[in-house]
């Protein structure tokens, strides 16, 4: 029997705030995170890129340091923001062997590994810390949340590029179904704004170049569009089936309805052009929610401002819903918070969660002339979705051609 997953927590560390309601009231009022890199490194390699979205409270302000210190930012992310989501689901009094983790990321511990090169390459192997393969490691976020939490039932990792934080969504639910725990924390984080990253993603294209003006750089499905802006941080859900979250008194957000996991198979960062994986994707989420393409009232899209990827995912979208694509309201967050790698689907889904509990679509910023070959109903402000039911998904694709949708209705 199909179970009713619901969520009954979210937290949040994003460019725009520094926890979920912080970011979901600026993502409101068109905030932008983008801003100038103020680093010496900038300088001195001559970088072509000079801003990205840096999370807009520090760690280091949120944890202590004897916590910090031995963990990689991407880390640090995940256990304040998973800290927060549990919190904000009441720290449910749950059995540490029916309490699950299902996180992820795109890269891992980025800081942790070219950190220590440098040191081996500059001190020596004697000054390499003895904690920098547990730092680096892609599981550390994951393995960091659930030992804080004494999460005995799994920790588990996705790496999926930035399909990653969805699909740990779509495990998740997936857990809960199959009875594997009571409740789960699941994520995704991301801090890579390195000068390797900069550098690699500018020299493939994919990155705005917009140095002059940073807070417009990323500009989903604008005609002056020219590539996405690196950003950081983490966002985690806390998940539990409704007669769990009803048994113990639980406020609920909405419910998680389904998901859908594919695979490209066709080129290892550009997608597929006809959308064939991402539409299946879409419709395995439908499927699992009992629910046709007619139902769905919001779309939280990819969206990452990049050329191609835009209108590759309007194809897939077109496939899935016809005509009607153009007129389900459609958010682009990333204008707002840009492209947090592993951790973006997370985060898009917090505020997928928070447009179906509040009925109302958040606006996509930076859009001023709209690709025509992308007719999709965006709105540059904050958009009702009217009162009735409200059934969202929210899109999440990843470099080796990673498809991940989840859905999510109102309650």
């Amino acid at each position: 029997m199909t179970k009713k997953i619901v969520v009954t927590g979210i937290g949040a560390s994003s460019p725009i705030g520094g926890t979920a309601p912080e970011s979901w009231d600026a993502l409101l009022r068109g905030e932008s995170g983008a801003r100038a890199l103020d680093y010496e490194w900038v300088e001195q390699y001559d970088l072509p890129v000079r801003f990205a979205a840096e999370a807009k409270v520090r760690p280091s302000e949120v944890l202590e340091r004897p916590v910090a210190k031995r963990l990689d930012p991407s880390s640090q992310f995940a256990l304040i923001a998973a800290q927060e989501a549990f919190a904000d689901a009441g720290s449910p009094d749950v059995d540490s062997e029916r309490l699950g983790v299902d996180w992820a990321t795109g890269i891992g511990g980025l800081w942790s590994l070219l950190d220590a090169w440098d040191t081996l390459r500059e001190k020596g192997p004697r000054r390499v810390m003895p904690l920098t393969v547990p730092m680096l490691m892609p599981n550390a976020p994951a393995a960091a949340v659930s030992m804080h939490f004494e999460a005995r039932a799994y920790a588990r990792t996705v790496a999926s590029a930035c399909a990653s934080s969805t699909e740990s969504l779509v495990n998740a639910y997936e857990h809960l179904q199959a009875g594997l725990a009571d409740v789960v924390v699941a994520g995704g984080s991301e801090s890579t704004i390195h000068p390797i990253t900069l550098a690699a993603f500018s020299s493939m294209q994919a990155l705005s170049k917009r140095n002059d003006d940073p807070a417009n750089a990323s500009r989903p499905y604008d005609t002056a569009r020219d590539g996405f802006v690196m950003g950081e941080g983490a966002a985690a859900l806390v998940l539990e089936t409704e007669e769990h979250a009803l048994a113990r008194g639980a406020k609920i957000y909405a419910e998680i309805a389904g998901g859908g996991v594919t695979a490209d198979s066709y080129h290892i960062t550009a997608p597929e052009p006809e959308g064939k994986g991402a539409s299946r994707a879409v419709r395995l989420a439908l499927e699992a929610a009992g629910a046709t393409p007619d139902e769905v009232t919001h779309i939280n899209a990819h969206a990452t401002s990049t050329p191609v990827g835009d209108i590759a995912e309007y194809t897939a979208l077109h496939r899935v819903f016809g005509d009607r694509v153009r007129e389900i309201p459609v958010s682009a967050t990333k204008a707002s918070t840009g492209h947090l790698l592993g951790g973006t689907g997370a985060l898009e889904a917090v505020f997928a969660v928070l447009a179906v509990q509040h009925r109302l679509a958040p606006p996509t910023i930076n859009l001023a002339e709209q690709d025509p070959e992308i007719p999709l109903a965006v709105s540059t402000e904050a958009q009702p979705l009217g009162d009735g039911p409200q059934l969202a998904i929210s899109n999440s694709f990843g470099f080796g051609g990673h498809n991940a949708v989840v859905a999510i209705r109102s309650v």
